[in-house]
């Protein structure tokens, strides 16, 4: 298989995420499978089969880097080599816009939810926020095909919590790398530590959520019964510093990897594991492996591999008196030495292989399920329509939803596209706005649909782009600029098409007071932009006000309707059974007296178009029933079964 991978953290990275992803890979790979990794890191530091990828440090915790998204970048390559299947790693804002893009373009995807961090936030007093982070996780995670996580437990609690086709992926330990044998006399002198002194280690992130400091606090409790006891602290993290100065009896070793890592676990003697936020806990599995005698909360990796009394030591979470207790009861630490040969002996059945494998046949599952045969894999997927009716784009203004008009332009296909008025924003060029890239793509976009797929482009003058008007009536080959047009349908009906900002008395009478209109409407957008900004980081759904004040204001009630009326009245003077506008922002499809009225609305806000299907009805189409559409299409057995567009659709177009 061709199997991408995208994640924040990757090898020489020293956290759970990235040994995980870094055994998965090699095993993999060991395999035969074609596997490419893209992670946020350094530009020098991606090599074979890695693409680095901009990111942010984390403020306050600068070793974690947060990817940022790359919508673009993620479908040129898998547009031009396209995976099997795509694995997301970290639940970032680059790895969301890595599953939209595999979304859209019809790729099977899996997730790994490796970090609970709506638990972390409570350790960071920020508890209110655990319903919005709960809801952004299942937002990315709902849009894969198959979330895997380490534990049952965990898998339990995402169920619980409404997230679907969530399977468990265990983990593995390399009984070779951490093994007794490793014990180092050199190392425990350094810890001041005599052959018969109980060395407690702690092993994870100095953070916060690690709850390293009741670690702490409960080995000072054993010191109580042992003074000879010592104690060490391996990993880094923002807490590390606060904490060196507060615990100074105990040594803080920093970050250890490789054959280092394993000597501080094999010349330990007890590992003390009071985390309770681990989706597994990949170090309790290393603790075992090494022979140490191992005291965990009964979940995750403990839930599943401590036996009690027989191969380690556990107590239910939130337990902590009792954790103290039985921490305590170590200290005599020769009297435990069964349970480290017991924990060896386990962990031994526990090698990467099985874990690999099994991630391996999810992986391979995922990818049957939804792109069985290599034609469909190769397919570009797109929805086809005979017609298409878009207005209000508003290119030139910040406001324009360019990524989402691209997308849909590049993954349809008509033999008519209508371009409704307001297509490019004069006002706003004259007010001063900017002209970027992205409203170029827009433009080149829609030249290659003429170009490369034959498709007849009509443009139609709207208010905000009158200067157009001086060059009508003219055709470009394909591409035809007019005021107004007529279209009849493949089922014969007549359909006036116009922007319709003329039934605007404000537009057509009183022009300074309309520009003046539209910069207030660009500057109720705007607070819109950072209002929803915030409904987004707090879990909520978009909220457009403009449309709350055209719904409730009573004088733009009345002018809608009004506004419709009149378009309805023109249809029936054009002799037409129907009218497709724009203009008002507001997408609608009804019936007036005996007209079909149909709005395309806009791409500021709504994001919608009108529609002619291939069988000759029309409907009100949104970006967002697109994408289902166009998922729900990528993901059918037979795949998209192209046709030639029929010439049926006849267009009468006025001067």
């Amino acid at each position: 298989m061709r199997i991408d991978i995208v994640t924040d953290t990757f090898a020489p990275d020293i956290n759970g995420v990235a040994m995980t992803l870094g055994r998965l890979v090699q095993g993999l790979r060991r395999n035969g499978h074609l596997v490419h990794i893209i992670r946020a890191g350094e530009e020098q530091s991606a090599g074979a089969g890695d693409t680095s990828a901009r990111f942010l440090r984390l403020p306050g915790y600068r070793e974690i880097r947060v990817g940022l998204p790359r919508p673009v970048k993620f479908r040129k390559r898998w547009s031009r080599k396209r995976p099997d299947v795509v694995y997301v790693a970290t639940e970032s804002p680059m790895g969301y816009s890595a599953l939209q893009a595999a979304q859209s373009l019809g790729i099977p995807s899996v997730t790994g939810f490796h970090t609970c961090f709506h638990d972390y936030l409570e350790q960071y007093r920020l508890g209110g926020l655990k319903a919005p982070m709960l809801a952004w996780l299942r937002k990315i995670h709902e849009l894969a095909d198959l979330t895997v996580t380490p534990s049952a437990d965990v898998a339990a609690t995402l169920r619980e919590h409404s997230f679907q086709n969530v399977a468990v992926l265990g983990r593995g330990v390399d009984s070779d790398l951490f093994h007794p044998k490793k014990r180092c006399e050199a190392l425990r002198e350094q810890w001041q530590a005599a052959p018969q002194d109980p060395v407690y280690l702690f092993v994870g992130r100095a953070a916060p959520e690690k709850n390293l400091e009741f670690g702490l606090q409960t080995f000072r409790e054993i010191r109580r019964e042992n003074p000879a006891a010592k104690a060490v602290v391996v990993g880094d993290g923002p807490s590390r510093i606060k904490l060196a100065e507060k615990y100074s009896e105990v040594t803080f070793a920093g970050m250890q990897c490789g054959e280092d890592l394993a000597k501080y676990y094999a010349s330990a003697d007890v590992l003390l594991f009071p985390s309770e936020t681990e989706t597994f806990g990949n170090v309790l599995l290393e603790g075992m492996a090494s022979g140490l005698v191992t005291l965990s909360y009964d979940y995750a990796a403990s839930g599943v591999h401590v036996v009690d009394g027989r191969n380690g030591l556990k107590v239910p979470c939130g337990a902590e008196d009792e954790f103290i207790r039985r921490a305590k009861a170590t200290a005599k630490v020769a009297s435990w030495r069964d349970l480290g040969r017991a924990a060896r002996k386990h962990s031994e059945q526990f090698g990467w292989s099985q874990i690999v494998s099994t991630f391996e046949g999810l992986l391979q599952e995922t990818a049957e399920r939804y792109a069985a045969s290599p034609s469909f894999r190769a397919r570009e997927q797109f929805l086809e329509f005979e017609s298409i009716f878009l207005s209000d784009l508003h290119l030139g203004t910040p406001e324009s939803k360019t990524k989402e008009l691209v997308d849909f332009l590049k993954h349809t296909r008509c033999q008519k596209l209508f371009l409704n008025g307001d297509i490019i924003d004069g006002w706003a060029l004259k007010r001063g706005t900017s002209w970027s890239k992205r409203h170029t793509r827009v433009i080149r976009t829609i030249l290659k649909k003429s170009e490369k797929e034959e498709t007849e482009v009509i443009y139609l003058r709207g208010n905000h782009d009158d200067i157009m008007e001086r060059f009508f009536p003219i055709d470009f080959g394909t591409i035809k600029l007019r005021k107004e047009a007529v279209h009849e349908g493949i089922d014969g009906r007549r359909y006036l098409v116009v922007h319709g900002d003329g039934f605007d008395h404000m537009v057509s009478h009183f022009r300074w007071v309309a520009m003046l209109g539209a910069f207030g409407y660009d500057s109720v957008l705007r607070v819109n932009r950072w209002y929803n900004h915030y409904r987004k980081w707090r879990g909520k759904p978009y909220l457009s006000i403009s449309k709350q004040i055209k719904e409730r204001v009573k004088n733009a009630v009345s002018f809608v309707g009004k506004y419709e009326e009149q378009l309805v009245a023109l249809a029936h003077r054009k002799n037409c059974d129907g009218i497709i506008c724009g203009h008002i922002h507001t997408p609608k499809d009804k019936t007036i007296a005996d007209i079909r009225y149909l709005n395309s609305g806009d791409w500021v806000e709504s994001m919608s178009c009108v529609v002619e299907h291939t069988d000759g009805t029309f409907e009100v189409l949104l970006y967002s029933e697109f994408l289902k559409r166009l998922g729900e299409n990528s993901r059918s057995p037979l795949g998209h079964q192209p046709r030639n567009l029929s010439a049926t659709a006849e267009h009468k177009i006025l001067a």
